[in-house]
This record gives C-alpha cells, structure tokens and sequence, in this order.
C-alpha cells in the first residue's frame, strides 16, 4: 500500500470513528433516556417507525454515497475532472426527485404501514419522519462526492448535526408531550422531530462545505485540464446510467435487510401472540427487545467509520490495478475491525445483564433484556464483520453478490423467528438467535467469495486470532471483576440500578487496561498500526514496538 493511500484511508477512518462516537454518545444521552420516559411500549411505537423509515430510506438514498464515492474516486485515479463534476450535477436532481416522490408516499400511506407492523399508533411517527426521505437523498449526494475524494468530514458533520438534534429538539418535543399527557405513540412522533431537524441544518452546511472546498481547488483544476488530457465528460444519460449501474446493487442489497427487519418484526410480532401472548403483551416483549437493539447497533456504527472510508480507497486501487495495495488497505480494515468489533461483542455479551439494568433499571424486564443482550453481543461482531465484506465486494466490483448472501441470511433468519419466537418456551429470545445465525452467515459467505474471486485476495486468520485470544481473556477478567465488585458494593448501594452502575464502571475500566495491554504485548498492535494516529510514532517508541514484518 502507498503511505499517501494509507494516509488518507487511515485519517478518513480516524475522523469518522470519532464522529461516530460523539454521535453515539450524543445519541446515549437521547436515546436511552427517552426510552425510559416511554417504557417498553412507547419505546416499540418509536422502533417500529424507524424501521418503516429505514426501508423507505434504503430504497431511496442506500446507493446513492457509495455509488458516487467509487465512482469519484475511480474518476479521480485516472484524472477525470470533468467526470467527476458531471457524476455531481446529474446525481443531485436524479436522486432529489426520488427522495421527494418516497416522501410523498411516505406521509400519504402513513396509515397503512402503520397497520402492516401491527402498530396502528405509529402512524404519527411515519408522517412526522417522511420528509426526512428526501433530506437524507439530498444530502447523500453531498456526502458521495466528498467521499470519493476521500474527504469523510461532511459526513461527520452530518451525523453530528442529526444526532445533536435529535437531543436537543427530540427530546424538548418528547418531554413537552409527556408533561401534556399525550400517549405513547404520539410522544414518540414528537421525539423523532429532531431527526428532520438535523438534516434541515445538515443540508446548507454541506453545500456551503463543498462550494468552499471547489473555489479551494479551482484553479489546481481550472488551470490544466486540457494540457492533462481530461477526457470529455459522458453525456448526462451515460452518466445517469453509470451512477445507476452501481447504486442499484447497492440499493437493492441494503433494501433487503431493511425489507429483513420489517418482517422481522412482523413474524415476531406474530408469532408472540401466536404463543398465547395478548397484543400489548407483544408490543411490550418486542420493546425490550428494541432496548438491546440501541446497544447492539453500537459496534457496527463505529465500524461503518472503516467501511466507508476504505470503499473509495480500494475502488482507487483496483482502478490503478494495484492488487497489492488494495490488498493491504483490504488487510488493514479487517485488522481494525477485529480490534475494535471483538472486544466491543464480548464485553456485551459477558456483562449482558449489568449493562442492561443499569441502562434500564432493574424490572422484570430486565431478566429478558440480559438473555437478549448476551446474544446480540456476539451478533455484533459479525454485524460488523458484514459490513465490511460486503464493502469490500463492492469496491472491487461485485455489488450483486451482497444481494445474494443477504437473501440467504435473510431466510434462515425469518425460518428462526417462525419457529423459535412461536415457541412460549423460548419466545422472544428467538430473534436475537435468528440475528446471530443470519450475519454470521452472511460474513462466512462474503469471505469465501472474496478469498475465491478477488485479485490478490487479503489473509484473514493473521488478522482475527490475536484479537480473539485477547478478548476471551479480557471477558473473562471483566465478568470476575464485576462479579467481586456487586459483592463488595451490595451492603452499600443494595440492588437497584445505582449499585449496577457502581459495579459495572471498574469491570469495564479493568477490561479496557487488560485489553489494552495484552494487545501490546501480543503484537496485535504494532508500529505500522499507529503510524498514522496522531503521535502514533511517539507511542510506538515508548511502547518500543517493533515493526510489523508482515506487511
């Protein structure tokens, strides 16, 4: 891999996993407060128009960054200016008038997909969220185009905005509601009002952003394309074509698992009452169920920070035909994600139930919440795992094999949900087990295809063993010093969430230190990981690393 490809893949990423991190933080401070104002039923009514909105959403804006961001970036390696600006101005109103026309139904039908997700007060919600189909489609042009110049603080900015909004906004609406003493279901229309508001913000702040950065580098661009041999822009129906080519894929892969989670609370929600449960008694179970869905979709959003960043640099790569490089950002990403994402899932599996009550208070609640939390801990690692591959593929090319290892993932999940969640005995544990098997299904069949049909394929064992063996050790620290420190703390603070919370705080500060330090010491970190971070080569010195031999 080039130092300036690394560089710049590298500072993408770093600049993305930070702004995920406030943002989820941001979003901790809204999202887990808010569903302790609604309680397991308002919280159900807040997720199920969520996931009506993240369909309409993948149908409309999924492809759109991605696409521009390879299709930029491909651009870009070959220095195609005028390329690049064409991809801009025909994607902008292509994708405004798909976004307006989503909305659109979105609000008008708002009744009727209430209905289809067993939840008729979601509808609400529905309306309240539609306009913001169109905002995102916008604002994802802004977002591709910076991408593929390997530019990731736009999107950044963007999720900063939306998230801080949301607390901000949200919860002013959804606290107003409640004091007026409105339902749940329009209490959680009202906390969704911030999301809109985010994006409203987001939209001139990227155009601004970006009418900076072209007058920035204008007269680089302005002063030589033809004395570069720029070729000719395709017309602005190729490029339609061109932009559609690799969006639809895209799109069609990330409508499948949205399309997933929307029958996946439909057969649960079905399927609970089909046990013998009442209809509240479903929404109820399926609300806890959304609580550890807020904690499970942690380690993936922190990992999208690497997927998006590494799309346009192997795009880059394999239009230069630098198999090498390509493999080695490919060997890097993987390496990242096993550091971050196997930790992140066995810390939530181990502490399943501390965290859960002191997030949620201790209620009866809360012996389904640990079950459910335990396995979707270990769900989110390939969650993550998912992401990336499915990246991976796509950047070289292959944007139709996610759609085919979606739709098998995607089955064995509602074949789970069928038959375990119908099952009194086994009840709403049966998602999280269908979750569990469809990405791990998903990640092992993306691996096999990448090993078999890309150039120069990257090793993946060198990168998931040291990880592995470091994270089995620190859960298991983690759960002994949780387990002595609920003993030592029990006369104290008795049983309730405060003493949760007292003892959760050092298992997780131990299980930082112990990770931290065996990676070192295992060489899962090494000299060439942190050449990169700021002050990374001082803290290789004064951790005298040795460089990596491999790479």
């Amino acid at each position: 891999m080039t130092e300036r490809s690394e560089k710049n893949y590298l500072k993408g990423a770093a600049i993305l996993a930070a702004s995920v991190v406030i943002a989820k933080l941001v979003g901790a401070l809204f999202k887990i407060p808010l569903y302790n104002l609604l309680g397991t039923d308002g919280t159900a009514h807040f997720n199920k128009t969520y996931q009506i909105y993240t369909l309409l959403l993948a149908i409309s804006y999924s492809g759109i960054p991605a696409a521009l961001s390879r299709l930029i970036s491909a651009a870009g390696e070959t220095g195609r200016e005028r390329q690049i600006a064409r991809y801009h101005s025909v994607a902008l109103p292509a994708f405004a008038a798909v976004g307006a026309a989503v909305s659109a139904l979105m609000f008008i039908f708002a009744p009727q997909l209430a209905e289809f997700m067993k939840d008729p007060q979601a509808q609400a919600g529905i309306r309240t969220l539609s306009p913001a189909v169109f905002l995102c489609c916008v604002v994802s042009v802004y977002e591709g185009y910076a991408q593929g110049h390997g530019d990731m603080l736009p999107t950044a900015i963007k999720q900063f905005l939306e998230v801080t909004c949301k607390l901000i906004f949200g919860m002013a609406v959804a606290v107003a509601l409640i004091n007026r003493g409105a339902d749940s279901g329009t209490t959680a229309a009202g906390a969704i009002t911030g999301s809109v508001i985010g994006l409203v913000i987001s939209l001139p702040v990227l155009i601004a952003y970006k009418r900076r950065r072209e007058r920035r580098i204008s007269p680089r661009i302005g002063g030589g394309i033809a004395e570069r041999g720029d070729k000719p822009a395709l017309s602005v129906k190729s490029t339609l074509a061109a932009i559609f080519r690799v969006s639809v894929p895209i799109t069609l892969g990330a409508s499948f698992m949205s399309v997933l989670t929307l029958l996946d609370s439909r057969v649960v929600s079905l399927r609970l009452e089909a046990s013998g449960l009442t209809h509240a008694e479903a929404i109820s179970k399926f609300g806890i169920y959304s609580q550890c869905q807020t904690i499970f979709s942690f380690p993936p959003s922190l990992i999208s920070a690497i997927t998006v960043s590494v799309l346009p640099a192997i795009s880059a790569a394999a239009a230069g035909k630098r198999s090498a490089e390509a493999r080695g950002i490919t060997e890097s990403a993987m390496k990242l994600v096993c550091l971050a994402a196997m930790p992140a899932a066995v810390g939530i599996t181990v502490l399943s139930g501390p965290i859960f009550r002191a997030l949620y208070g201790v209620s009866a609640a809360a012996e389904d919440g640990a079950r459910i939390l335990a396995i979707l801990g270990a769900a989110s690692f390939f969650a993550c795992a998912q992401l990336l591959t499915t990246v991976i593929l796509q950047a070289n090319g292959r944007e139709r094999v996610p759609m085919a290892t979606f739709i098998i993932g995607g089955a064995a999940q509602l074949a789970l949900d069928y038959v375990l969640v119908g099952d009194r005995r086994i009840g709403i544990i049966g998602s999280p087990v269908g979750t569990l098997v469809c990405y791990a299904l998903i990640t092992v069949i993306n691996l096999i295809v990448i090993k078999l049909k890309t150039p120069d394929p990257a090793r993946v064992t060198r990168s998931a063993v040291k990880p592995l063996m470091i994270s089995a050790v620190m859960g298991a620290t983690a759960y002994s010093v949780y387990g002595l420190s609920r003993k030592l703390l029990g006369t104290t603070f008795g049983s309730g969430r405060t003493a949760e919370v007292f003892a959760l705080a050092p298992a997780i500060l131990v299980a930082v230190v112990i990770y931290a330090v065996l990676a070192v010491v295992a060489g899962a970190i090494t000299r060439e990981d942190l050449k990169y971070v700021p002050k990374g080569v001082r803290i290789a010195d004064l951790l005298r690393l040795p460089p990596d031999k491999n790479r």
